[in-house]
């Protein structure tokens, strides 16, 4: 028995659709056996018709994505299920390409590049399949970076601005706070109306663990995907891991909304896909990349962009991570990566070492088209402080020797002292765009320079504690910006205790 409500057909009725829709014809099946299988990785013989990336199911239910073909054999990327492969097993063709089921249920959750999901919740709910591999958006369909993506971090929002739509690498050793700068970018865009995406390719089960930990605990989760890929999953994974990060990312900026994409890390992903190709059997380039990887990560990154008005108006910006082994910037994958993305953000391990945090090398990051979408408030005041903080750094080194300065000099280099202790901040402790443009009117201003270094993280605190029951914006007249920053500093000097 039904009920008025179970709308699902009886098998009578299924019959009859059936029938309805059969269509005599030709028809040819294929069925391949696997000849050899070993480290995520199987040979299989007897489907001619086979296409790249096709998903192929195994005998057991596994399931594989062709990778290689030759004229006896194939060679197939196991995805699913490898432990029970073995030799002589049957092999169909599926005539289906590599997609991920898509919909706005995927925010707040964690899930494979498949699609499963990895936090022990519900199947999510699909709107569609988007194809893991797809062109990225012809000219025409692109609009110029305008408009800013802001990290909090003011470093990279004063002296290196990303636009959204931009592709922004992150370089640097291991342990500098790579994905710390990333996790704050993602914890920015609270109440930013910003989609942002995860995506971990290879990192230990406690660092995915930690990760989530930290954007439930700053209420990012609710916005945000992560696409995980364990060091423990199947390489197949790990390799298709940025690329379905990246589908998502595409099927929210064609509904016109703007999406934030963080790679973690491309250096794991190309040693992966490194890993693969040899187990291929393809020929080895240098450092025994094979030949395309260079293609690999150009077309995974030329699809962020900023697309528009009549294509939807949305954009996607990329903030992918890289690894460098001793701070060499000139090595392979840097340097791919350098070539295709539009700046870097270089951190580096004499800065960590010294204390200054985030540890941004300014002289070796650059933004190239950011300062087309900073806001012209903050781009006025930031103006040539990075060149004059480069100078800065280029003085400081004489008084390394005890050289007498001249008066002028000496103003200099203290004001270049105070620069660098404003721009000092915490891990984890994203900044208004307000708080960006507060503290650069003061400096400008001259209003901090009589203050000792110490004092600036004080100064720094007053200004934050300002801002929140103040109604100054970046569209506040700069007279009433220096009003409240003379204000707040004589207030502060009135409230210290005496010497």
């Amino acid at each position: 028995m039904h009920s008025e409500t179970d709308h699902t057909p009886a098998p009578l009725e299924r019959q009859a659709q059936w029938l309805q829709a059969y269509r005599p014809g030709l028809r040819v099946h294929e069925q391949g056996r696997v000849v050899s299988v070993g480290d995520g990785v199987a040979w299989i013989s007897g489907l001619p018709a086979a296409a790249m990336d096709e998903i192929l199911t195994l005998g057991d239910g596994s399931q594989a994505m062709v990778c290689d073909l030759t004229e006896e054999r194939i060679g197939a990327v196991i995805l699913r299920d490898g432990q029970g492969i073995t030799a002589g097993a049957a092999v169909q063709r599926s005539g289906r390409f590599m997609s991920l089921p898509v919909s706005d249920a995927l925010l707040g959750r964690v899930i494979d590049p498949l699609g499963a999901p990895l936090d022990g919740g519900a199947e999510p709910a699909r709107t569609r399949w988007q194809p893991l591999e797809a062109g990225s958006p012809p000219i025409m369909a692109r609009d110029f970076v305008h408009r800013p993506l802001y990290t909090g971090i003011k470093i990279i929002d004063t002296m290196i601005p990303i636009g959204k739509g931009q592709r922004q690498l992150i370089v640097g050793d291991e342990g500098l706070g790579r994905s710390s700068l990333a996790l704050d970018a993602v914890i920015n865009q609270r109440g930013r109306d910003v989609y942002c995406i995860y995506v971990m390719i290879g990192q230990k089960r406690s660092t995915v663990v930690n990760t989530i930990a930290t954007l439930r605990e700053f209420d990012a989760l609710q916005y945000t995907t992560l696409v995980v890929a364990e060091a423990s999953s199947l390489p197949g994974l790990q390799h298709l891991a940025p690329f379905a990060g990246c589908a998502l990312g595409e099927f929210w900026m064609r509904q016109g909304r703007d999406v934030l994409v963080v790679y973690d890390d491309l250096s794991t992903h190309a040693k992966t896909y490194r890993e693969l190709s040899l187990l291929l059997r393809r020929p080895p380039g240098r450092e025994a990349y094979p030949g395309d990887i260079f293609s690999v990560h150009a077309r995974l990154l030329e699809r962020a962009t900023c697309l528009n008005a009549a294509h939807g108006g949305g954009t996607m910006t990329a903030l992918p991570i890289v690894e460098t082994q001793l701070g060499e910037i000139a090595a392979y994958i840097p340097t791919n990566l350098i070539s295709i993305t539009d700046g870097q953000i270089y951190l580096d391990q004499e800065l960590f070492a010294g204390g200054f945090r985030p540890a941004i090398d300014i002289g070796r990051s650059v933004s190239r088209i950011g300062g087309q979408a900073q806001h012209p408030r903050i781009k006025e005041e930031a103006g040539h402080m990075k060149l004059d903080y480069l100078q800065f750094q280029e003085l400081e080194v004489f008084t390394r020797f005890g050289a007498r300065l001249e008066a002028s000099m000496e103003a200099l280099i203290n004001r270049g002292r105070i620069l660098r202790e404003l721009l000092k901040q915490d891990r984890l402790a994203p900044l208004p765009p307000a708080f960006q443009l507060g503290w650069l009117v003061a400096f400008n201003e001259g209003l901090v320079n009589s203050a000792e270094p110490g004092a600036v993280a004080a100064f720094l605190a007053a200004l934050q504690a300002l801002l929140e029951h103040s109604a100054l914006s970046l569209d506040s007249p700069r007279a009433d910006w220096v009003a409240a920053l003379r204000e707040l500093l004589e207030n502060a000097s009135e409230a210290a205790p005496p010497p």
